[in-house]
């Protein structure tokens, strides 16, 4: 078996791509042709640009398969069974994804019905949530060791490594995804990445499918204070799993279903010029198998593939994305329901705030009972109000709704603050 690298945990970075200028002309919402309004990918660590992919990551379209690999260690016997821990996260997972692209992205878990054992103790790999890259190869090697004896690797692009959440040396905190600086030749494959799992039983609720986020090239979005005190969720607070898999409205945000592919040209919409733009803007969980309350309440059926995302370009790197949220599908527990504003700067690093929602409701909050972040939980705009976002100049009105649910917007670039 090829010897891992000390560097294993090092980051794989991104082909940089030269940012343009801004473009200008006249006042047009383009659903056809969003490259004016399409950041360009940067060399930051899963960069927001949306102008390619990084071929270094799998895309989640179509059906994916994964395996789950269950580890135990021989300073201690395993309490729960490799069918618990599976439970622990599937459907849950799969559910997530499978609302969040309308349908477009299947994850398949594969799990082995039983533990392989480590050669070592639990102990001996000083888990922790800052692990030396040498122990976490040293765990790494010995855990493909053991698993390339039963798994054949080259069937799976997504790898979970799951350890026995009651052995004495594991650390919840230590979950998380390993970026292989050379990727593991296994199989006739290329290991790139690998998720490892940490989790006590039961878990943190969908803290896979945040993980598996970073397989498909996601960025952290909380923001990790320099102590390790303060709030964790003060740049997007509920509203991306990315942020927090506790929040409120943790489906992904349209910016990141249209990097992924799951939006089309014609749910994203460019707007440009001076001059106001209407347009019509459906719930971003609407689609395939979701329904939202429509303008009376009732629920509205016939949603799902008009536009769902708004985008003005604001500097070569940053732009504004407007999008509906609402209770349904993953945000079916939101705190509040109107259209949400956020910036967004492609050459951000992942954890340095590549995204950031913009709050229209500075002076409150709301649902503190259980809100990640309550500043941020009304940041909406509501119906029939209207936002100029500070510092840029950009004015959005909610106007209405239609009999359908979805939300009629006016956007207006270049207003006086």
């Amino acid at each position: 078996m090829p010897k891992l690298r000390s560097t294993a945990a090092v980051f794989t970075t991104m082909s940089a791509l030269a940012a343009t200028s801004v473009l200008t002309g006249p006042s047009v919402a383009e659903p056809f042709s969003t490259a004016p309004c399409a950041l360009h990918r940067t060399e930051a660590h899963h960069s927001e640009g949306v102008d390619g992919w990084n071929p270094a990551y799998t895309r989640p379209t179509g059906a994916l398969d994964a395996v789950m690999v269950f580890l135990s260690f021989p300073d201690a016997a395993p309490r729960t069974t490799p069918a618990q821990l599976t439970a622990d996260h599937f459907p849950a997972t799969s559910r997530f994804y499978e609302q969040a692209s309308y349908g477009r992205f299947t994850l398949r878990p594969h799990p082995l019905k039983h533990w392989l054992r480590m050669p070592r103790p639990s102990t001996s790999y000083a888990m922790r949530r800052d692990w030396s890259a040498e122990d976490r190869a040293a765990y790494l090697r010995d855990a493909f060791a053991v698993a390339d004896k039963e798994v054949d690797f080259s069937r799976y692009p997504v790898v979970y490594l799951i350890a026995d959440p009651d052995a004495p040396g594991v650390d919840s905190d230590a979950t998380k995804v390993v970026n292989l600086e050379t990727p593991l030749h296994l199989d006739d494959t290329d290991i790139h990445r690998v998720v490892t799992v940490f989790e006590h039983h039961p878990p943190d609720r969908l803290v896979l499918a945040h993980e598996t986020g970073h397989v498909f090239d996601l960025p952290d979005l909380y923001h990790r204070p320099v102590d390790g005190k303060g709030d964790w969720d003060t740049y997007v607070g509920d509203w991306d799993l990315m942020g927090s898999q506790f929040g409120l409205s943790p489906d992904l945000f349209g910016w990141h279903k249209w990097r992924l592919g799951w939006l089309g040209p014609r749910q994203v919409v460019c707007v440009r010029g001076a001059t106001p733009t209407r347009l019509t803007l459906e719930p971003l969980a609407a689609g395939r198998g979701v329904t939202v309350p429509g303008a009376g309440g009732t629920p509205a059926f016939g949603l799902g593939d008009g536009v769902k995302l708004a985008v003005v370009r604001t500097g070569p790197d940053s732009a504004l994305a407007f999008e509906a949220r609402g209770a349904a599908g993953n945000d079916r527990m939101s705190c509040r329901q109107g259209i949400l504003v956020y910036r967004v700067h492609g050459g951000a690093e992942s954890g340095d705030g590549p995204v950031q929602v913009v709050d229209a409701h500075p002076r409150t909050d709301a649902c503190w009972e259980n809100s990640v972040y309550p500043p941020l939980a009304d940041a909406p705009v509501f119906l029939g109000e209207s936002f100029t976002v500070p510092g840029e100049g950009v004015k959005v009105e909610a106007e209405g709704r239609t009999a359908s649910g979805a939300w009629t917007v006016k956007i207006t670039p270049g207003v006086e603050d």
